[in-house]
């Protein structure tokens, strides 16, 4: 029997998750595993099917608490959405105040994120090495071909949440940097913030669906085809940093529902021609130094991982 206590420190363990998934790169499954949760909120997720809800609708509501250990899920939850609401303002305001660092940082979480995930891989064959070139041109392809901002239609919203959520339960992948794939980052980002009902509403509605559905499907491909599936996932990694790049020239604006004009299309370019561009610092120190942040902690978060690891087989 958990005590109070226990529920505290799951929940600030909820609060990890969260942070984690609001920073592109850095993936709230693998926060989950570094704490020592990931085994039961994958087994606790797999308790939430028909026959629990047939439990509920019979009115049993103890027991359908007792099956989906809802204490424990209940506990991640609310720690997950403390972080988030608390964290989407400050990363909205970097956004539109420090852009250049800030994705700067993006990248270099992404990067090594996505070497960190095909580490997975201990002896490569041939369909890894294609399963990885696979993800980086479907990447290329998505990130090169579609604008910075795509429908805000609720089935579109509907569907990011289905994909996003698949992070919570995957080491290696961020919500957040699916956010971005979408085009829906930033759009999400203040829903949450301005607290959007509607738009939030459907986007975890999403999630839900995703949650109880498309992530069985990616853990029967890892559990059936593990070096393939992780091979496309880091090659999707690695294609996604065009959509990330730092230094970008806008082609094309758009009005948005609150009539404000914000970027629509834009074009990657070097530092040099941005600056020539735009007339703007393209800040290279301050983006090489965030840059290194984000690789570093994502490294600091292997080791703790890997000493965490060791202490639990002692």
């Amino acid at each position: 029997m958990r005590s109070f206590r226990d529920y505290s420190l799951i929940f600030f363990k909820g609060m990890a998750m969260g942070g984690a998934d609001v920073i592109p790169g850095v993936s709230g499954g693998t926060i989950a595993f570094i704490t020592g949760i990931y085994e039961e909120l994958l087994s606790s997720i797999s308790k939430i099917d028909f026959n629990t809800f047939k439990t509920l609708f019979k009115g049993n509501f103890k027991l359908f608490w007792t099956q989906i250990n809802g204490n424990f899920l209940l506990s991640i939850l609310l720690g997950i959405l403390v972080s988030v609401f608390s964290l989407m303002r400050f990363i909205k305001f970097a956004m539109a105040e420090f852009p250049i660092p800030l994705w700067s940082f993006f990248f270099g979480l992404i990067i090594i994120s996505a070497f960190s995930v095909a580490k997975e891989i201990k002896q490569w064959r041939v369909i890894d090495v294609v399963s990885i070139i696979v993800g980086i041109v479907v990447a290329l392809f998505i990130t090169s071909s579609t604008p910075t901002t795509t429908t805000d239609a609720w089935w579109f919203v509907f569907i990011t949440g289905m994909v996003a959520i698949c992070a919570m339960i995957l080491p290696g992948v961020s919500g957040s940097f699916i956010l971005l794939i979408f085009g829906k980052y930033m759009y999400i980002l203040t829903a949450v913030s301005n607290f959007d009902i509607a738009v939030v509403a459907i986007f975890g509605a999403g999630c839900i669906v995703g949650l109880l559905g498309f992530s069985r499907v990616v853990s029967w491909l890892l559990k059936k085809f593990h070096n393939p599936t992780i091979a496309i996932l880091s090659g999707f990694m690695i294609g996604s940093l065009y959509k990330i790049w730092p230094w970008r020239e806008v082609v094309k604006f758009r009005v948005d529902s609150e009539g404000h004009q914000v970027p629509f299309i834009e074009r990657n370019v070097l530092p040099d021609a941005y600056q020539e561009i735009t007339g703007n610092n393209p800040q290279i120190l301050f983006a090489l130094l965030f840059f290194a942040l984000g690789v570093v902690i994502v490294v600091l978060i292997e080791k703790v991982a890997f000493r965490l690891a060791q202490l639990r087989k002692k």
